[in-house]
C-alpha cells in the first residue's frame, strides 16, 4: 500500500460540476502522460496522533545501498502538479464513504487552509507524567566517564569509511589497520576510544609494523556486535538509557530513527519512544536510546537537517509504545472565511462540546481501494480476494512506477516480473511479491505473512475502524448527544450497560462504543443489532470474531464517542504573507529568531488554535468539527486551488 501526501490542505466550499467538467479531459490527459513518465505524486491530511494497537509500520534494520536509492527514490516524486493531483483524486474516498457524516455543533461552518505549511502544525507530545516535551537545552550532562572531544575528530573521512565496511561486513577484510600519526599513548587512546565509541562491535589492539605504530580494529563478537553495543564500555554508575527530545520537521518518527541509526551505525531497534508522530508537521517528542551517550548525540546536531536533539539524561528504562498521555497541537488554519462571531462560537462548542472520536480518513487509505477492504477480506479468510485488492490496478494518484507495477501484474500474474518494474521493495506490494516469488500463488497466506506485522493489523484495524465509525454515526443520528438505557460506559477497564434507573447519573462523555471483536459487549438498543446486521452484510459473524490465524483474530476495544479537548485557546491574527510563519517554534526560540512582525489590518486572516488531545484521536477531526468541512482529499480535489498553486 503507498501513502501518497498532500502538501497543503484548501478546506473551501467546492466549485460546481459545471465549473470543472470542461477542463476533465484535458487534465486526464496531463495525469496519464506523467503517470507513463512515472512522475505522479502528491501529498494528502496526515495527523500526527498515535493510532491505537501500534498499527504504526515496523522499523526494520538498513540496509544501506538499497535503502538509500529507495528513499531518493521516494523523495524525488514528492511534489507534483496539484491540479494533476487534484484529478487523480477524485477516485479517493469521501468521509461520508468511511461513516464520518454527523457533527456535534449548531455552527454554521467556514473555510481555511490546513497545513499548507508544514510548520502551521506543530505537535509536542504529553509524558504519562503529564509533563508536555519540549526542546529548550542543548547542553551534554557532565561526565567524567565520557571521552574527549577529539575522539569526533580523530579519525580520517577514509578511515570511517574503512572502518564501516568492517563493522557492517561490507567486504572480505577481518581488520583495519590505522596508522598512528605523531605517535604518543596520548594519540593512541583517543584513537582506540574513537573506534570502540563510533563502530559499536569493533574492538582494537596496537601492533609494531615495520617500526611503526598501528591501531589493529577488528571484529570481536561476530554479527551479533552491532545489534548489541558492548556492555562493558559502559559505566556501571550511568544509567542505560539516554532520553533526550527529538525535534524534527517534516519527517516521520521512523524515518528519523532510522537516519539517527545511520549516523550512529547502529541497529533502529535500539531506540524506544512513546508514540509515532507523523511526517508533514513540526513535532517534539521523547526518545530513548541503549547506551549511546549524550555527547555523541549531541555531535549529531552538526550534520543532521531538519533535526535537532537536546534535553539529555540518562535513565535506568527505555520508553514504550503507548505510555503518553496524548498530545498538546498548535495548528494555524490561514485565509479563514469565518466571521469573528462564527469563530467563537466554533471554538467554544470545540472547548465545551468536543468533536466526534471518528477514525480519521488517513487510517483508510488514498487510494481507490481502502485498507478496510482488505481488512474485510482477511477476515473472511478470502485470500485470493486480498492478493487482488493489494495488487490491481486501481485509478486514483500512485507513483509511476507503483502503476507500472500493477499494470504487469494484471497482465501477466507474474510476481518476479510485476517486480522488476518496482524500484522501491520495502512497500506493502513489493513485500507481498517477494512472498509470492518465494511461496508460490497457492499459498498466499504465507506470501502475505512477509509483511511485517504491524503492516498487516493495520488492515483488518482499519475494518474495525470502518465498522466503528458508521456505528457512532447511527448511535447520534438514533439518539442524539445524550445517554440512554442500553449505552456503554466503562468501569475501570470493564464495560457495562447504564440502566433505566442511571441514565441521569451519565452524559455523552461517558459513553463508549465497541470496536468488533470476541471480548466485547454491544449496547442493548438498536445500534446492538446494527453491528450485528452490518457484519453479517459482510459475511462475518459478530459472535465469532476468531480467526484460524492467531494474528487476525479480533479481541475488540471500547473507544469514547466524545472527546473534549483539553488546554483550549485561540486567536485571530491578520497577515500579508503566506509564507512567513505566524508563530515560534522551540527551535526558534533556542535560536532566539523574533516573532515576525505582523500587521493589523492584514490581507489574510488566520485562525491559530491549541489544544491538547488523548492518544489514539486525530486531530484532524477536532479541525473538522471547527470548520463544518469534509477533510477527505477526494473532497479537496474539488476545490479552488489557488493556494496549492
Amino acid at each position: 500500500m503507498e501513502t501518497v501526501e498532500m502538501n497543503s490542505v484548501s478546506l473551501k466550499r467546492p466549485r460546481s460540476e459545471d465549473d470543472v467538467a470542461n477542463e476533465d479531459e484535458i487534465k486526464r490527459q496531463k495525469i496519464l502522460e506523467k503517470s507513463k513518465a512515472g512522475n505522479d505524486s502528491g501529498q494528502s491530511i496526515e495527523n500526527v496522533t498515535e493510532q491505537p494497537e501500534d498499527t504504526k509500520s515496523e522499523i526494520l534494520p538498513h540496509e544501506d545501498t538499497e535503502e538509500q536509492e529507495e528513499e531518493e527514490l521516494e523523495d524525488s516524486d514528492e511534489d507534483g502538479d496539484p491540479e494533476s493531483f487534484a484529478d487523480m483524486m477524485k477516485h479517493g474516498l469521501t468521509e461520508s464513504d468511511v461513516g464520518i457524516t454527523k457533527f456535534v455543533s449548531s455552527h454554521k461552518g467556514f473555510s481555511g487552509i490546513l497545513k499548507e505549511r508544514y510548520s502551521d502544525f506543530v505537535v509536542h507530545e504529553i509524558g504519562k507524567d503529564g509533563r508536555v516535551s519540549h526542546l529548550d537545552d542543548f547542553s551534554v550532562p557532565v561526565d567524567d566517564e565520557d571521552p574527549s572531544e577529539e575522539t569526533f575528530t580523530v579519525l580520517s573521512d577514509e578511515d570511517k569509511r574503512r572502518l564501516e565496511e568492517l563493522q557492517l561486513f561490507k567486504n572480505k577484510e577481518t581488520s583495519v589497520a590505522i596508522e598512528v600519526i605523531e605517535d604518543t599513548k596520548e594519540k593512541r587512546t583517543i584513537i582506540h576510544q574513537a573506534v570502540k565509541s563510533l563502530f559499536p562491535g569493533l574492538e582494537t589492539k596496537t601492533e609494531d609494523r615495520d617500526g611503526k605504530k598501528y591501531i589493529i580494529a577488528y571484529h570481536a563478537a561476530g554479527k551479533k556486535a552491532l545489534a548489541n553495543p558492548r556492555k562493558h564500555s559502559w559505566p556501571k554508575s550511568r544509567g542505560s538509557y539516554c532520553h533526550f527530545v527529538l525535534y524534527k520537521e517534516n519527517k516521520d518518527t521512523m524515518d528519523a530513527i532510522n537516519v539517527l541509526s545511520k549516523f550512529l551505525r547502529v541497529k533502529p531497534n535500539i531506540f524506544s519512544y512513546m508514540g509515532t508522530k507523523d511526517k508533514r508537521a513540526i513535532t517534539v517528542q521523547e526518545i530513548a536510546v541503549l547506551r549511546i551517550t549524550a555527547q555523541r548525540l549531541a555531535h549529531l546536531n552538526k550534520c543532521l537537517m531538519n533535526f535537532k536533539l537536546g534535553n539529555f539524561s540518562y535513565k535506568n528504562h527505555p520508553l514504550k509504545l503507548g505510555e503518553l498521555q496524548g498530545n498538546h497541537f498548535t495548528v494555524v488554519l490561514r485565509n479563514i472565511t469565518g466571521t469573528d462571531d462564527q469563530i467563537e462560537q466554533a471554538m467554544h462548542s470545540l472547548r465545551e462540546i468536543g468533536f466526534i472520536n471518528y477514525y480519521g480518513m488517513q487510517r483508510f487509505g488514498t487510494t481507490a481501494v481502502p485498507t478496510y477492504q482488505i481488512g474485510r477480506a482477511i477476515l473472511q479468510n478470502n485470500w485470493n480476494e486480498v492478493m487482488d485488492l493489494i495488487l490491481k490496478p486501481r485509478p486514483g494518484a500512485e507513483k509511476g512506477y507503483l502503476v507500472k507495477c500493477r499494470e504487469e501484474w494484471a497482465k501477466t500474474k507474474d510476481p518476479a516480473a510485476a517486480l522488476k518494474k518496482l524500484p522501491v521493495k520495502r512497500c506493502v506490494e513489493g513485500q507481498l511479491l517477494r512472498g509470492l516469488l518465494k511461496y508460490g500463488m497457492k499459498n498466499i497466506i504465507s506470501a502475505f505473512g512477509i509483511i511485517p506485522r504491524n503492516n498487516r493489523l493495520m488492515y483488518i484495524h482499519s475494518y474495525q475502524s470502518y465498522v466503528w465509525n458508521n456505528m457512532v454515526s447511527k448511535r447520534i443520528e438514533e439518539y442524539g448527544l445524550r445517554a440512554v438505557p442500553g449505552d456503554l460506559i466503562l468501569k475501570g477497564a470493564t464495560a457495562v450497560h447504564i440502566e433505566e434507573g442511571d441514565v441521569g447519573n451519565y452524559t455523552i462523555h461517558d459513553v463508549v462504543m465497541p470496536l468488533p471483536g470476541f471480548d466485547v459487549i454491544y449496547p442493548k438498543h438498536k445500534i446492538g443489532e446494527a453491528y450485528k446486521e452490518m457484519l453479517v452484510a459482510d459475511n462475518l459473524d459478530i459472535n465469532n470474531m476468531r480467526h484460524k490465524i492467531r494474528d487476525y483474530s479480533l479481541s475488540g476495544a471500547y473507544r469514547k464517542i466524545i472527546i473534549r479537548p483539553q488546554n483550549v485557546s485561540w486567536e485571530v491574527v491578520a497577515y500579508d504573507d503566506p509564507k512567513i510563519p505566524l508563530f515560534t517554534t522551540d527551535l526558534d526560540k533556542l535560536e532566539g529568531k523574533p516573532l515576525p512582525v505582523l500587521p493589523t489590518d492584514g490581507k489574510f486572516r488566520a485562525l491559530k488554535m491549541e489544544f491538547s488531545l488523548p492518544p489514539s484521536t486525530y486531530a484532524t477531526m477536532a479541525i473538522r468539527e471547527v470548520l463544518k468541512m469534509d477533510t477527505s482529499i477526494k473532497n479537496q480535489t474539488q476545490l479552488n486551488t489557488t493556494w496549492l498553486r
